[in-house]
């Protein structure tokens, strides 16, 4: 696995109305991440920038060609709490 710096693989987080409702109702957040990152990828650089326990990650490319990553945080950490500090919720 090549070693990516979390930087680059998370892009942007996502600000849509069902981006918002998985914060609030499923602990969920969504990410643009680089197209050449896998799960594993994924997975460290959201544990390391955010500073949580990720759960689950599951990824979708858009039509428009872009990846997005939707990741379930562990229950005792807050979704919510990870985007606010985002500046986002």
């Amino acid at each position: 696995m090549i070693r990516m710096d979390p930087y680059n693989i998370i892009v942007r987080p996502v600000m849509s109305e069902s981006a918002f409702e998985m914060i609030e109702n499923e602990n969920k957040l969504t990410f643009i991440v680089s197209r050449r990152s896998n799960k594993h990828q994924i997975r460290y650089s959201v544990e390391k920038l955010y500073d949580v326990k990720v759960e689950k990650v599951n990824t979708m490319i858009l039509k428009n060609g872009k990846k997005k990553a939707i990741i379930k945080l562990a229950p005792e950490y807050d979704a919510a709490e990870v985007a606010t500090k985002l500046g986002i919720y």
